[in-house]
């Protein structure tokens, strides 16, 4: 007898929805397996990021150890400072790191110290008391309001110019930090070179970088001026004297008006106008703020984790060899303003200034 095979038949249809269920359970767990990879994707595909909190926190502390010219002069005991933060730093989380950076630095109360972000905006760490007194003593609309004319602008807006009732010139700078700075001041100056004399307002001056400010110096004076010392890396430097420039010299009486919210160059330019014998410096001191940096040693330093800080190397000093840091300069002729004041429509600085000319 022959071997029996039994074998059961399938339907055609049968088969292809067999088929079918297979391949749909394929697909399910093929669905499945990339959801999983995609919820957790920073782990399979991303290694996690490092936390560098604390490496940050240490390169800003040395940082400043290494190469800030004031702790000594501020009595900052900085190696207990360390022991005061670094807590903070090893329980900070992600951008918990940027507060404690703040706080940090903010212990020097230096206006030239910043923490820049990502973005790079700059969060200032400090502002005098001189700058907080003086942030709305100032109004350039009050200023416009002594003017017959509108006043003219130049320097994208930095530059404002006209002439006063009297015929005294006036001509106001909002920041040394503009590039290119020096065609406008000298078109504003060539407005007013014909008047009796001449108001320039550096209130709320921000800043920016000495050699701006020199080049408006120099259309002032006749002889060299000696630039004061200062102190890069710990060594004293003696730059070369500024020379006379431009296409003639102002030689007329000028007032230069200051107040508290002229910062770094802003306290430098009125300390090298009070050597000029036909100006006179009034308003308020300056806010004082006077660690710059250099090429060769740069304000801002990068941490481990990129993130950035600003903190001066150099220390600018007065003609008197003081650092004009928290003390500010001195206006020659003292004369305070309020906010209460501008909001009374005077604007009693300039109104000093102009009664002086005229006299």
């Amino acid at each position: 007898m022959g071997s029996i095979h039994c074998s059961r038949q399938y339907p055609d249809h049968f088969h292809k929805l067999y088929f079918l269920k297979i391949m749909e359970r394929i697909l399910l767990i093929t669905l499945s397996f990339l959801i999983i990879l995609t919820s957790c994707e920073n782990l399979i595909v991303k290694p996690a990021e490092l936390n560098l909190n604390v490496e940050d926190f240490e390169a800003a502390w040395a940082r400043v150890n290494n190469i800030y010219p004031y702790l000594e002069l501020k009595k900052i005991n900085w190696d207990s400072i360390y022991n005061v933060y670094k807590p903070r730093a090893e329980q900070s989380k992600g951008d918990e790191i940027y507060m404690v950076l703040i706080e940090l630095l903010g212990e020097l109360k230096d206006m030239h110290i910043h923490v820049k972000t990502e973005g790079g905006e700059l969060i200032q760490t400090y502002q005098s008391p001189r700058w907080l007194r003086d942030k709305n003593a100032y109004d350039p609309v009050v200023v416009s309001n002594y003017f017959d004319k509108e006043l003219r602008i130049t320097g994208e807006g930095n530059i404002e110019y006209g002439i006063l009732p009297g015929d005294i010139g006036y001509i106001y700078i909002g920041s040394f930090n503009v590039e290119h700075m020096q065609n406008p001041f000298n078109e504003a100056l060539d407005f007013v070179k014909n008047t009796d004399a001449l108001i320039l307002d550096v209130r709320h001056n921000n800043g920016g970088l000495t050699q701006h400010a020199e080049s408006v110096v120099s259309r002032y004076i006749t002889t060299q001026l000696e630039r004061p010392l200062y102190y890069q890396g710990g060594e004293l430097i003696q730059p070369t004297p500024l020379e006379p420039a431009g296409s003639f010299q102002y030689i007329k009486p000028t007032v230069v008006l200051i107040n508290g919210v002229c910062v770094s160059a802003g306290d430098y330019f009125p300390e090298l106008m009070k050597q000029v014998s036909t100006v006179t410096v009034v308003g308020d001191t300056t806010a004082g703020a006077s660690a710059a940096s250099s090429i060769q040693l740069p304000a801002q330093y990068e941490l481990p984790s990129g993130k950035k800080i600003v903190v001066g190397t150099s220390d600018l000093r007065r003609y008197d060899g003081r650092p004009w840091e928290w003390i500010g300069i001195e206006p020659d002729i003292l004369v305070e303003q309020t906010k209460e004041d501008l909001d009374n429509g005077k604007d009693k600085q300039l109104e000093f200034a102009v009664n002086m000319l005229i006299d």
